[in-house]
């Protein structure tokens, strides 16, 4: 059917009045009553949520409490850890200092930290500071983690032992999300500028945007009010202790609140600028935005850019980051091409930070919010009975009634590996003791399994993981010859630890 020229002119005007009113009908009060019914679905202490769109805020609001069974409101300004939302921060330093002609992005990581060494001495001698930041490292997922977690080594110590670490995939060849590569990031910003990593971002980002609750470290929480405390979900919401990342802080190490990344959201869609001020040169969001790393899956679009992810959605540019913490997830979002951004930072370790960012995100650019929650909900019911399988799995394989091959006395000693550090085990009473020299909060006692495996009976509650063994090894000859662990988890891998009986 032919149109004429008048029609097609009238459709296309009334075209462009319907889409912005469709795709802005969404308000603050639609949020918050979706924010209660999510509240609701998950079963979370507490959440808070941001939305910043054409650089005027929407709200920044808590639901909840800061701690379960405390009635203690959460609100725009509750702290809660961001966790690997640090990564931008930590990414944008990095190219702000090339920008500025006091470091190369191009250049080999070893022309800042000369001790950098990988699996392989070419990919030690060219791997790139840009290589750092987009996961591109040739290290599997979370590989190495364990390094860090919950020990009492420096960031210069768990990079001296990425050495250790296997090779997964062809570097720049493939994907590995690597917590160790943002950690050397951070040193590279401390060589370049004699301050730590977090020195830095407070002096040059935090403080000239008036991020005053932002902290860089748990450290001064215990003297700061309106503070969330993290909590386990699959324990009923029960409240644990901040946990110091400070040794791998600049791969997950802020803390900050609603109202403060809002304004950190705004300066990387006004690319620098905040209030008359160039907070950072012109183009840094070109780079850390620019695909630098494709990501294998799905039919659309998604890249890994630097310190952030990068995907297409209906023809709408994503720009995102999650953070996962002991007791916490967060979620950004923006659609910088609609000036909208959203934040939501929960105290529990659930997908509602995801659900509800991107439920908002969608409001806004007109696609479809159906059936949101159940299908968040469903998929939450889905992974906490992957968890529950994968532990029964363990306790159907048991075997009862069994005894160890020696006695107590030739499993005791000192076990080491050069990945990890030493491990020793001693008799502490009727029962034998674990203890990781580096990380001794993960200490443990240990009771008998089956054979010659151990049940790990953790002295500490532990967000990551709970059920463990550990079994010891025997050569030929019935002596001991190594420790190998199976604690079942999706973050940090007792079973990258090969420690030898010394």
């Amino acid at each position: 059917m032919k149109s004429f020229p008048f029609l097609r002119f009238a459709n296309m005007l009334l075209l462009g009045l319907l889409v912005p009113f469709f795709t802005i009908a969404q308000t603050a009060e639609d949020f918050r009553a979706a924010a209660q019914e999510a509240l609701t679905a998950f079963d979370v202490p507490g959440f808070s949520v941001g939305v910043i769109k054409d650089g005027k805020i929407v709200m920044a609001e808590g639901f909840g409490t800061r701690t379960a069974g405390k009635v203690e409101a959460v609100d725009g300004n509750t702290l809660f850890a961001i966790a690997s939302n640090t990564k931008a921060f930590v990414s944008s330093s990095i190219v702000k200092l090339h920008m500025e002609g006091k470091l190369d992005l191009d250049a080999p990581v070893r022309d800042y930290l000369p001790y950098f060494e990988v699996y392989d001495d070419y990919v030690s001698n060219h791997m790139m500071v840009r290589d750092l930041l987009c996961h591109r490292a040739g290290l599997g997922t979370f590989s190495g983690d364990v390094i860090w977690y919950k020990s009492a080594l420096s960031a210069e110590q768990v990079i001296r032992q990425i050495m250790h670490l296997p090779q997964a995939y062809e570097w720049r060849s493939g994907y590995g999300y690597t917590n160790l590569m943002f950690i050397t990031a951070g040193e590279v910003i401390k060589a370049v500028t004699g301050k730590s990593w977090g020195e830095y971002v407070q002096e040059n980002f935090l403080q000239p945007l008036g991020m005053d609750r932002t902290q860089t470290s748990v450290t001064p929480l215990a003297k700061l009010d309106n503070v969330a405390s993290p909590h386990l979900s699959r324990h009923d919401n029960q409240p644990i202790p901040y946990v110091n990342w400070d040794n791998m802080g600049a791969a997950g190490g802020i803390i900050s609140s609603a109202t403060d990344m809002l304004k950190w959201l705004e300066l990387q869609m006004a690319d620098g600028q905040w209030q008359g001020k160039a907070l950072f040169p012109e183009g840094l969001t070109a780079t850390t935005w620019r695909p630098h790393n494709p990501l294998a899956g799905g039919t659309s679009f998604t890249s890994a850019g630097l310190g952030w992810f990068l995907r297409m959605r209906e023809g709408h540019r994503l720009v995102n980051h999650g953070g996962g913490y002991d007791g916490m997830y967060s979620q950004v979002m923006m659609a910088p091409d609609d000036n909208l951004g959203v934040v939501v930072f929960t105290n529990s370790m659930t997908g509602l930070s995801s659900a509800l960012t991107n439920y908002i995100i969608n409001s806004y650019l007109g696609i479809s919010t159906e059936n949101w929650l159940s299908a968040a909900v469903d998929r939450q019911k889905r992974g906490d009975q992957a968890w529950e399988d994968r532990h029964q799995k363990r306790l159907d394989a048991r075997v009862l009634n069994t005894s160890p091959s020696l006695s107590t006395a030739a499993y005791l000693g000192v076990y080491d590996d050069p990945m990890y550090g030493k491990i020793e085990v001693k008799q502490q009473g009727e029962a034998m003791q674990l203890n990781f020299l580096t990380a001794p909060q993960l200490n443990a006692t240990l009771s008998h399994w089956h054979y010659d495996t151990w049940l790990i009976n953790w002295e500490q509650t532990h967000a990551w993981f709970d059920f463990g063994t550990v079994q010891f090894e025997l050569d030929n000859n019935r002596k001991v010859t190594g420790l190998s662990f199976d604690v079942p988890n999706d973050d940090i891998f007792f079973h990258e630890i090969k420690a030898a009986k010394q």
